[in-house]
Order: C-alpha cells, then structure tokens, then sequence
C-alpha cells in the first residue's frame, strides 16, 4: 500500500542526497535510501533514513525496495570531470538512472524527481541557458556528456513505464559541507598568495535552495518537464571580492586573458592530467572554466516557488565553513 508521505532516495550518502534526506524527515517523511556500504548505512541513518541494501543496476530488486513510497529521489550519480575511465561514471549517471526509473514503473511509484544537472543544458557559447535551450551539440566535458544521455534516458524509461517524471537541474552545488569538486578551485583560491584566474561566468547553486527545488519538484512539478537551480550568474572577480571579505586580506590575484588559457592551458592541463591523475586537472576542467555558464532559473521560481539566495551569498558562506574545517591554511 503507497504512503504519501514515504520516499526512496538514492544517493543519501552524498552532499545534495543527504541534505534532502535530512529535510525530508523533518518534515515528516519516512525515506528509505538506498546504500551499499557499511559507511553509507552509517550516514543514511545518522540524517534519520531507513537504509536498504540494494544494487543502482539490478532494477527487479529496487522494484522490490520501492514498493510502498509515493516518491523516488534519485540523486545517485558520479560527477568527475577528468576521469581516466569514463566507463564506471556511465554506468551510473546512465545505466543506473535507466534502471531506477524502470523500477519506479514497476513498483508503481507516483513520482519520479530526478537530478539531472545544469551541465546537461548543453547551451551554445556566451548564451543564456533555459530548460528549452538547444543543444550546441558538443560536450565541455565526460560528465556533461554522461548528463545529458541519463536525461535522455530517464524521459525515455519515464514514457515506456508510464512513470511520472520530473527532472532538476542543478548548477554547481556549493554550501557548507562542499569541499570536493568544484569547491577544490574555491580552496585553491582561498589558499593561494596570488592566485592565477581567469574572468569568467560562473553559476551555483545554494544547497538548501537546492534542497527546496527537489521538494518542490515531488508536489508541484509538471511531469516530463526539467526545472534549472540555479542562482544569477556572477563573474571571478565578483568570487575575489567575495574571498577577500572572508579572509580580511587582499587575494591580488594574477588575471590571465582567456586567449592565453585556451592557447596554453590547454597543453598544460593535459600535461598536469597525464603527470597527476588525480589532481582534477585535465583539458575538459578547461573548457569548462573558459566556456563560463549563465541560466536563466525562473521557470523554477515561478512553477515551484524556489527563491534562490545570491550566489555572493553562497559563496560566503562556503568559504566560512571551509575555514572553520580546516581546508585554508
């Protein structure tokens, strides 16, 4: 028998996941989430969630898993975007997103909210990126490619199952708690005599109003369509003066015309790939800073109420609790 009021959430280890579980049973949710390790388990239950044990790829038994809740979060998924093996991130972002939302339809599920990611919007050079943006049909990165087909899959599972699905799409998450991926280039900064930029756009969104927007989605949200998250865009010097006020001193960073970046970084960032594997420095980080992002959020605004704080704001606030932790000496 479906409970309105009961969820299964994948990915309730991680960052977005676990700031949505936490809401979620505070407001009176009982979520099962989906874990695979000892420690996952450790997490899901400590944010107040019921840990199952279970398998993103083996539809039949999250069929079994899910059968009971009104909603499916799945927030699962691997965001790399310098993977020396694209084949595990595809997987997962792709595979998996096609197996849950196969089982939703065949444990009946009410609603599917899935997080898809801003990346996937795949918006041509310089332009304003909207939900019904076409894509410029190139990738800046592995990730946003294993995006942009798990979206695709999710909507084409979604029609064949007869599943009602909703995806969001958020920018770049950042808040306190955020201290890998992209917030690794706010730490960089943060750390750095004089640091070396470049000005760009660049677009983030809050967790908590990132939490909001998956919520809203579960109630409000028109089935097959996506809903950006995502705050107005500010640029890198917008970041500096943001960086400065937190830690009291000037950055004076070295600026680097974006011409010298693409000429030279390039070679560089493959280079450095190459030499450190693991350093998260690679051509498509590249592309991907140079290309810049500005999306136009108020379809999300306007159909599902999301507000969204100044990514000034945000910034702030990250880099406060990446002081407090200890990731700026």
């Amino acid at each position: 028998m479906t409970r309105a009021n009961k969820a299964f959430l994948t990915g309730g280890s991680g960052l977005v996941g676990g700031h949505l579980l936490g809401r979620l049973v505070e407001s009176g949710w009982v979520v099962d989430a989906l874990v695979r390790s000892s420690e996952a388990a450790e997490k899901v239950t400590a944010f107040g969630g019921v840990a199952v044990r279970g398998d993103l790829l083996d539809s039949a038994g999250l069929a079994v898993l899910m059968r009971g809740a009104a909603t499916v979060f799945h927030v699962a998924g691997v965001n790399d975007t310098c993977p020396r093996d694209t084949g595990p991130m595809d997987r997962v972002n792709i595979e998996g997103t096609r197996s849950v939302v196969k089982a939703a339809g065949e444990a009946g599920v009410g609603r599917v909210v899935y997080t898809s990611s801003a990346a996937a919007i795949g918006e041509s050079a310089g332009a304003i990126g909207t939900e019904d943006s076409v894509h410029s049909g190139t990738f800046l990165s592995p990730y946003a490619r294993s995006k942009y087909l798990a979206e695709i899959a999710a909507f084409a599972e979604a029609d064949l199952h007869g599943v009602d699905l909703v995806a969001v799409n958020p920018s770049s998450v950042q808040g306190p708690g955020r201290a890998t991926g992209s917030a690794e280039i706010l730490i960089r900064m943060l750390n750095a005599s004089r640091p070396i930029l470049v000005d760009t756009s660049i677009s983030i969104v809050d967790i908590e109003d990132c939490t909001d927007g998956h919520i809203a989605a579960a109630t409000l949200g028109e089935p097959g369509t996506r809903y950006l998250l995502s705050a107005k865009a500010v640029s890198v010097a917008d970041a500096v003066s943001v960086m400065e006020r937190v830690l009291g001193r000037p950055v004076r960073p070295r600026w680097l015309p974006a011409s010298v970046v693409r000429t030279l970084g390039m070679p560089l960032a493959w280079v450095a790939g190459s030499a450190k594997p693991d350093a998260g420095i690679c051509p498509a980080l590249v592309r991907t800073l140079l290309h810049g992002h500005r999306f136009d959020a108020s379809r999300a605004t306007d159909e599902l109420g999301v507000v969204f704080r100044p990514a000034t704001e945000t910034l702030e606030r990250t880099a406060e609790w990446l002081i407090a932790e200890g990731y700026v000496g």
